[in-house]
């Protein structure tokens, strides 16, 4: 059952090829699990987050940017590039996430956070269709159908759209909503509030059991976004043309799955939705073992869709509801960003490594479904907390 395998250099070493894309994304989380707990309590004591939030995004933005000169002779400047502009997505989201308590009531919390993931959708949406057209019919543009030039300037056009589109929120979003003015020993001071915070969340056993069930299904739920068109190639050998239009699919499903999920919770509660979507989870990346053929893939890809949406929006407000009313969001969602970039190092890894021992991405799947189930086993220890909290979750 092993895959075909395409073997690349990489500064002397050699890797599958999605081998070393699982391996470049594992790094890219874990150099951001690293840092950004520490900058986000700096970032606290300063009142500075925005000022991060801008850093990270340039970079990811100048990195995508970076890819346009990236071809068949260059694959490690196409890595490097890749690596830190995920680095730098990944970097501006503690910021921008730890908004949400300070720009909604806990009531709007679930509404809010839908509604972010559903304009993110489909601004990639927007610009994603514009490519595909460019990269599908490069005649319309006045490039040959053997050029680079509308891949080249597909990265171009994300690092620009990027910039761009930023500026709304650099100018809309408080720079400094609790006026906090000190910037004395920021360093020193941005640590001893990181172990006030670690402390507060220690005392929480419902934020606690939160965390180590989101740290689970996210190690399943990230992975499978990066690597499941690299299985559709790989493994079923789908079109270059018909997975991205598979992608554009899961994006518009990703609109409906976060308002869908976010109006579940009102009836059901958080926890209870989160654990049916971590169940369905589970059941796709099981399924996915067995899959033959394109339309398997392109129904299980819709799938994918509708609960990625669903799952992070509800996974980020349900977090902020359990968080105590404070003046360090940002600390408290470094925490929340942590286990998210972790949980992604280690399933992307897994990813990699299982592919690597096994030679072939089915067994990968199958250990994705793993923890899809680990993380619902946390959920409902959740649910079965006899607590007043539980009437918002």
């Amino acid at each position: 059952m092993a895959d075909d395998v395409q073997m690349v250099n990489f500064f002397g070493y050699h890797f599958p090829n999605t081998v070393l894309l699982a391996y470049a994304i594992a790094a890219a989380f874990l150099f951001t699990a690293i840092i950004s707990p520490f900058l986000s309590s700096v970032a606290d004591y300063t009142g500075e987050k925005k000022a991060f939030m801008k850093f990270f995004t340039y970079l990811g933005a100048f990195s995508c940017i970076g890819l346009f000169w990236f071809d068949r002779n260059h694959l490690e400047l196409g890595i490097i590039c890749y690596t830190t502009a995920l680095i730098g997505y990944l970097g501006s989201l503690v910021y921008y996430n730890s908004y949400l308590p300070e720009i909604a009531e806990p009531k709007d919390h679930d509404k809010i956070s839908a509604q972010g993931f559903a304009m993110g959708y489909l601004g990639g949406i927007v610009l994603l269709i514009f490519n595909l057209v460019m990269l599908l019919a490069p005649n319309l543009f006045g490039f040959d159908s053997s050029s680079n030039k509308p891949a080249q300037i597909s990265f171009l056009s994300v690092g620009i759209w990027w910039i761009v589109f930023a500026q709304y929120s650099f100018r809309r979003l408080p720079r400094n909503i609790y006026n906090k003015s000190t910037k004395k020993k920021p360093l020193r001071n941005g640590y001893k509030e990181l172990q006030g915070v670690w402390k507060q969340i220690w005392t929480m056993r419902l934020l606690r059991l939160f965390l180590g069930g989101f740290f689970f299904y996210t190690m399943g739920l990230l992975t499978m976004m990066y690597l499941a068109p690299s299985f559709g190639s790989k493994v079923l050998k789908i079109p270059d043309d018909v997975l991205i239009a598979t992608v554009v699919g899961i994006q518009l499903l990703g609109i409906v799955g976060a308002m869908a999920f976010a109006r579940l919770s009102k009836t059901y509660g958080n926890t209870k939705v989160l654990i049916g979507g971590t169940l369905a989870w589970a059941v796709m990346c099981g399924y996915g073992y067995f899959m033959n053929s394109q339309l398997e893939f392109i129904i299980i890809a819709c799938s994918v869709g509708l609960f990625m949406g669903g799952m992070q929006a509800l996974s980020r407000s349900t977090y902020s509801k359990l968080l105590p009313e404070t003046q360090d969001n940002t600390s408290f969602f470094s925490f929340y960003d942590i286990m998210e970039k972790m949980a992604a190092f280690i399933g992307s890894a897994s990813f990699g490594l299982v592919e690597q021992r096994t030679e072939s991405m089915r067994y990968s799947l199958l250990a994705m479904s793993l923890f899809f189930i680990v993380g619902m086993l946390f959920l409902l220890r959740i649910q079965k907390e006899k607590s007043a909290n539980l009437a918002a979750l």
